[in-house]
């Protein structure tokens, strides 16, 4: 019996962040660049790079609750961009995931809805019963909201309880030293990339909307290179889905990773993050035994999961704020807690797991 394949849902760079929003509107939001926002009542991370010691850039922060728990549920991806530390690998990414029970936002949303007398907004199926808990796994999150509707959800006055946090965060951070990947960066000047919505697409919904210019020119270099004849291979592993034997025997062994990959984004070129929770990555190189051998989650030791991974064309997207940054990667795969785990009254963030693959042609990115 065939495997069935798990719904991919494709992030898509959307509208600049203007100002700084607070409460629910900011931290129900996935975004790339800006600065990392946090759910009440446990801190933002404020990384620092293992290699340099200095502040990490914040790369995307993701709010994805789970289905079928009570919690709220946020991501936050971090990279070096000094640029010494390129070649960093792990050692200058961090993933830390943050949850926070929605009991406590639902009743303020609610008496505030009593009191104005609007009804709540339906932004995404079934959002009140997202999130995860640690005695069962979550159910796959099919429907996903990385967009900027101000309306999503119904403004909460938290603004006086996170900057409390901060100040306490701050104080505590000076007094007591904490776990690298958790201190608190207290200096003035934090490494910042532009700050953009994520709006989010079904990569099914482009299936039938497949342009082969764009992948053309993409691996017009790849195909004089190897003497392959990359466009009539390309058009019949699009119209037939693949014909595995053919593309064996036409493809080097090194390269077959690279070209199922560059197939499978020709649909949607302009993807920046693919998420699939416990489905199958798209890989870029052929995997390492990282992949095969997940560390167990450093707080439950359950095992970790796929859940997203940062494309190519977020690259080029990355723009500095402030201080001329830069970092290069192929992709960025993702693997969290399996169990989503969160004991109770936990307020400071859970470091995850990440794979960087460097880009074998980076130049077909640009």
């Amino acid at each position: 019996m065939a495997a069935v394949r798990k719904p991919v849902l494709l992030g898509l760079r959307d509208a600049a962040v203007h100002g700084s929003p607070t409460g629910p509107d900011a931290w129900t939001a996935s975004k790339l660049g800006g600065v990392p926002d946090a759910l009440p009542a446990v801190a933002a991370p404020r990384p620092l790079c293992e290699r340099c010691r200095q502040p990490l850039a914040l790369v995307v922060q993701v709010y994805c609750p789970l289905e079928a728990s009570p919690f709220h549920r946020l991501l936050h991806v971090f990279a070096c961009a000094c640029p010494a530390c390129g070649d960093g690998g792990a050692r200058s990414w961090k993933v830390f995931r943050s949850q926070c029970l929605q009991v406590r936002e639902e009743a303020a949303r609610d008496a505030q809805k009593q009191e104005s007398g609007f009804a709540a907004e339906d932004w995404c199926e079934g959002a009140d019963d997202w999130g995860s808990d640690t005695e069962e796994v979550p159910s796959p999150q099919l429907t996903l909201d990385f967009g900027n509707d101000s309306n999503s959800v119904k403004d909460v006055d938290w603004t006086a309880q996170l900057q409390d946090l901060h100040l306490q965060d701050a104080v505590q951070g000076a007094a007591h030293p904490v776990p690298p990947g958790e201190q608190m960066v207290l200096s003035a000047v934090v490494p910042q990339f532009l700050p953009y919505y994520i709006c989010v697409a079904d990569e099914d919904d482009y299936r039938d909307f497949v342009s082969l210019d764009h992948a053309h020119s993409l691996l017009r270099d790849y195909q004089q290179r190897e003497g392959i004849a990359m466009e009539q291979l390309l058009s019949q592993s699009l119209s037939s889905d693949g014909d595995e034997k053919y593309e064996k025997t036409v493809i080097k062994s090194g390269d077959q990773m690279f070209y199922k990959f560059m197939k499978r984004i020709a649909a949607c070129q302009e993807q920046i993050l693919r998420y699939s929770w416990s489905g199958e990555p798209l890989f870029l190189t052929c995997p390492t035994s990282k992949v095969t051998e997940l560390p167990a989650c450093s707080h439950c030791g359950g095992q970790r999961t796929f859940e997203f991974q940062l494309m190519p064309a977020l690259v080029s997207m990355l723009k500095s704020a402030n201080l001329g940054l830069s970092v290069e990667f192929g992709t960025i795969l993702v693997y969290t807690c399996e169990k989503s785990c969160w004991p109770q009254n936990h307020q400071t963030p859970m470091e995850e797991y990440c794979i960087i693959q460097e880009d074998p042609d980076e130049l077909l990115f640009k």
